[in-house]
Parts: structure tokens; C-alpha cells; sequence
């Protein structure tokens, strides 16, 4: 009987060294560290392989699908790309839908029963909230088809009740990304000051856990939690959420924002305002506009991870379960890192 895989990959840091200056002197330098550039991802592609051996067989020819949040958001667009990539490269093959927004939890369960009509082995599946795909897991389950669950979760409790399961997890530390990001402003604060947490969807599983590490870390630094706003990940709300708690609080010093949608959407609000002097804003995912931002020198920070490779990491264990195959259930790899103005051109090539 095939063992039920737990794969979860708790947070830690990835810790990169970057090397400053500049003239002819720090040449040989640059070159070290452009070539440290170009190997980060790499190395963390190599590590997930290794955390995840023995790799499953190749071009099985299988079908493949896998179910996301909105394209609209590009980090959900890079998680695609890593699907794909992974797919072509295992040789079988994987269709990829998502929502058209963050919160459609009855059109994501929706496209999930859509598939299961058709000859799929397996499914990925990235629930907006812990509850809302657990019928279409069920039902999966009744016609054998192999589900995995990635980067967000699901409620093992409501599943047992439904008699439904999962062959595998791939998931990060959340809430240490809402640590680091609420840590990131209390030492450039000095931990002095009100500060407000916009979140996205509550009840999702990254957006709870996000939201839950920002203010832990907040209350521990001693620091006011002046508002905490929610925002569905969305850009609009964010700005409408960041102007009233400016407007009820306009002494606060930093916002933390579950995803980078909603940290550009506060950046936003703040600079119409003349407060981005004022108050720092610090993101979750490092997507490409995040990183624009941060570059252009208004963003703040952000925590980045991968979601290219939260997608390579579906399609392994997909095909893992499907073959038959065991995963250690203590695997843990993630790489997380804190990017800001000083070490974001170091981060060329990171996906």
C-alpha cells in the first residue's frame, strides 16, 4: 500500500553573500559576484532535486493539470512557467487554469470538477482557502485520480470528515514571511512607531499565516499595531485600506503587506498622499514589478521565494505519487530571502 507523503518545506533562510563597489580595483570582484548571480537559482533547483531523489521515471507520457489562483498576479504566472518547465523536461504533459480573481473560491472548485471528467492521472492544486476544493478532492480520490497540494493547504480535519486526501504537500513557511518582512521594518524603525498589516483573503492559508508572523513580531518589538485592513490581494483594495489607515493613523511608520499586489497598491496610495518618506511598505513574493519598485526606490522590501520552483516541485511529486514512489515525510527546503535596495541587482535570474 502506497504510503501517504507528507512533504513539507518548512522556511529557512537562504543566505546569499553580495559584494559591493565599484572602479576598476573591485573588477575581479563583480565577476565573482555576477557568477554567484547566475548559480543562486541554480544551486536551489539543485537542492530541491536532492531533497526530493530519488526523482521519478521520465517520459511516462502521462497527463498532468494543475489548478492556480488568478494570472493576473505574475508570481501565479512564474509558478506556470515552472509547471510547464518541469513537465516538458519529465516528459509528460500538464495543463494549467486558474480563477480569474483571488477570491473565487466556487470557480476555482468549479474548474477542478471540470478536469475531473476528463482522462487526468493527477492534479496540483493551490486552494484559495483551506475548505473550498475539498468536494473536488473527495471526488478525485473516488476516481483515483492523484492529487498534491501546493503552496497553500488544506484542512486536514474538514478532509477526514469528507474522506478525502492528499499524497502530498509542498508548502513554505508563511508566516516567517510575514515575520521577516514586519522584522525588516522594526530595525530600520529602531521598533519605535505605529505600524498596520494590510492582509489578503482571510481564512487562505498564506494570508492568515503571513498576517499572524507581522504582528507576532511587531508585538514582540513592542511596537502598535495601530490597524490591521484587509485587502483580497488586490491592488485597489490595498490602496483604498492604506488610505484610511493613514487617514484614522497618520503617525504610523511602516505597513506590511501579504503580497506584493498589495504592497504596490499601498506604495501607491502613499506617494499620492506625500507620506512614502514617511512610512516603509514591505511585501511578500518578489514579483517582477516588486522588483521594479524596489529598484526605482519606492517599494521597500519584499520576501522572495520560488514559486518556479513551488511548480517543478508539483510535477515531481505528482508523477512521485503516481509511480508508486515514497517521500521522506520530513523533507523540508524552501529558500526565502529578504530583498531590498541593497542586494536586489544581486537577485538577476532568480524565478
Amino acid at each position: 500500500m502506497k504510503k501517504k507523503i507528507s512533504l513539507l518545506l518548512v522556511g529557512m533562510l537562504l543566505v546569499m553573500v553580495f559584494a559591493g563597489g565599484c572602479g576598476s580595483k573591485d573588477e575581479g570582484k563583480e565577476t565573482k559576484e555576477a557568477e554567484a548571480q547566475n548559480t543562486a537559482f541554480q544551486k536551489a533547483e539543485a537542492d530541491l532535486e536532492k531533497a526530493l531523489a530519488p526523482l521519478p521515471d521520465k517520459d511516462t507520457g502521462v497527463k498532468l493539470a494543475a489548478i492556480e489562483s488568478t494570472l493576473a498576479n505574475s508570481f501565479w504566472i512564474t509558478m506556470q512557467e515552472g509547471y510547464e518547465a518541469a513537465a516538458k523536461e519529465y516528459g509528460v504533459s500538464i495543463d494549467v487554469l486558474a480563477t480569474d480573481a483571488e477570491d473565487d473560491t466556487d470557480g476555482q472548485l468549479d474548474i477542478m470538477n471540470n478536469l475531473l471528467v476528463k482522462d487526468y492521472a493527477g492534479i496540483a492544486v493551490s486552494p484559495l482557502t483551506e475548505q473550498n476544493l475539498i468536494p473536488g478532492i473527495a471526488k478525485a480520490n473516488q476516481d483515483k485520480v492523484t492529487v498534491v497540494a501546493v503552496g497553500n493547504g488544506v484542512d486536514e480535519n474538514a478532509m477526514k470528515k469528507a474522506g478525502a486526501k492528499i499524497e502530498a504537500f509542498i508548502t513554505s513557511d508563511f508566516e516567517a514571511q510575514g515575520k521577516l518582512g514586519a522584522e525588516y521594518i522594526i530595525d530600520k524603525t529602531g521598533g519605535k512607531g505605529k505600524v498596520a498589516v494590510i492582509e489578503g483573503i482571510p481564512g487562505a492559508t498564506q494570508s492568515e499565516a503571513r498576517k499572524t508572523g507581522a504582528k507576532k513580531a511587531f508585538e514582540k518589538a513592542g511596537m502598535d499595531v495601530a490597524a490591521v485592513k484587509t485587502a483580497n490581494f488586490d491592488m485597489q483594495k490595498a490602496y483604498d485600506a492604506t488610505v484610511a489607515i493613514m487617514e484614522a493613523n497618520p503617525d504610523v511608520v511602516g505597513i506590511t503587506c501579504g503580497n506584493d499586489t498589495m504592497a504596490l497598491g499601498a506604495v501607491q496610495a502613499l506617494k499620492e498622499k506625500n507620506l512614502k518618506d514617511q512610512v516603509m511598505v514591505v511585501g511578500v513574493d518578489f514579483i517582477e514589478e516588486a522588483k521594479d519598485s524596489i529598484v526605482s526606490g519606492e517599494l521597500d522590501a519584499t520576501v522572495a521565494m520560488s514559486p518556479y520552483l513551488f511548480g517543478k516541485a508539483g510535477v515531481i511529486t505528482l508523477l512521485k505519487a503516481i509511480q508508486g514512489d515514497e517521500l521522506s515525510e520530513d523533507v523540508i527546503w524552501t529558500p526565502l530571502s529578504l530583498v531590498n535596495k541593497d542586494n536586489v541587482d544581486s537577485m538577476e535570474g532568480w524565478k
